[in-house]
């Protein structure tokens, strides 16, 4: 049996050495087809607005978002997030404006279709939609789980229809995945792809995201009551099993730098995609950090490769484009 630790006999070092070395023996490696762009998609023509709590990342009108697509899959990202920033007029207790078949997310499925070869991914929930800010049917200041997945359901048809290749329900209501699985099956959507946020957490992370899409503001109370608490571990196993067993193709853990643990215990116990989204609090912590040099950038490709050696597949990131374009240079 080998001595571990037989110094001088044995230096780790000799394989830190030089750059070559450090390549040949690296045990994880990242590449721009492990990355996401998450877009904000907005009403309007030729517009590009500012999100003063995410340094760095706009809104985007149809036209313009069409415009950073095509950089995106230029630059070798295989797919794109879509989430529409709903202006308030249209949003209601019920979240109607998520079944519009000309809603925004729709109009830019279309156009997308038209025009790219790029996976488009699009997020099934009614937060984007409803004047109280949350995922579901608010009613008595409860969520309510079955009438909530009635609506997820014809959600998901919708946007299947119009062209999105990944459905992604976030909203976290117990049995989405199945119903959803056996609806777009129902209705030849057989090869449409389900991606669960089965584990998500109630986290404090979410501010930035929730004022892009602007359900900040008008969120009565907290999720707490159907997104996971960030103090438990094994209810996530719990999850990604039901997931799973109901037809999900792919898992997702939100958020993902304070939660590696838990994507490493998944990979262990499930043999199937993981993907992580590196959420808006992250990037923010980390945008600011590099804008006020106290970190620099490489700070962003290690924190990406922590996703990787944990276990991921991919990860949804505001830095996507910005990192593989550099990718790509080097």
């Amino acid at each position: 049996m080998t001595k571990i630790g037989n110094f001088p006999k044995s230096r780790l070092r000799r394989l830190r050495d030089s750059n070559w070395i450090r390549e040949l023996v690296s045990e994880n490696n990242l590449s721009v087809s492990d990355l996401v762009l998450p877009i904000f998609i907005r009403e309007g023509k030729n517009k590009i607005e500012a999100i003063k709590s995410m340094p760095g990342v706009y809104r985007y009108s149809i036209d313009r978002a069409l415009k950073l697509i095509d950089s995106a899959e230029k630059n070798g990202i295989p797919m794109v997030a879509l989430f529409p920033a709903t202006p308030k007029k249209l949003k209601n207790n019920l979240g109607t404006e998520a079944l519009n078949e000309n809603n925004l997310i729709c109009k830019m499925l279309k156009k997308t279709r038209r025009n790219n070869n790029i996976g488009i991914m699009t997020d099934v929930a009614l937060d984007p939609y409803t004047s109280h800010g949350h995922d579901g049917i608010l009613k008595n200041g409860k969520i309510l789980n079955d009438e909530t997945n009635s609506i997820l359901i014809k959600q998901a048809i919708l946007q299947a229809e119009m062209g999105s290749d990944v459905i992604a329900p976030s909203d976290m209501m117990d049995g989405r995945i199945g119903l959803i699985r056996k609806a777009l099956d129902k209705n030849k959507l057989k090869e449409t792809k389900l991606l669960s946020y089965a584990v998500k957490y109630a986290s404090n992370f979410y501010g930035p995201f929730r004022d892009a899409v602007g359900s900040k503001k008008s969120l009565k109370g907290d999720k707490k009551t159907y997104q996971m608490d960030f103090r438990n571990m094994s209810e996530s196993i719990r999850e990604v099993a039901m997931d799973v067993k109901e037809g999900a193709d792919m898992i997702m853990v939100k958020p993902g730098l304070p939660y590696l643990d838990i994507i490493t215990k998944i990979k262990d116990n499930f043999k199937l995609p993981i993907l992580a989204y590196q959420v808006s609090g992250e990037y923010t912590l980390l945008k600011q950090g590099i804008l006020n040099k106290t970190i620099g950038t490489e700070a962003i490709i290690e924190s990406l490769y922590s996703f990787k050696r944990a276990g991921c597949s991919a990860i949804i990131t505001y830095f996507a484009l910005e990192i593989a374009k550099q990718l790509k240079k080097n």
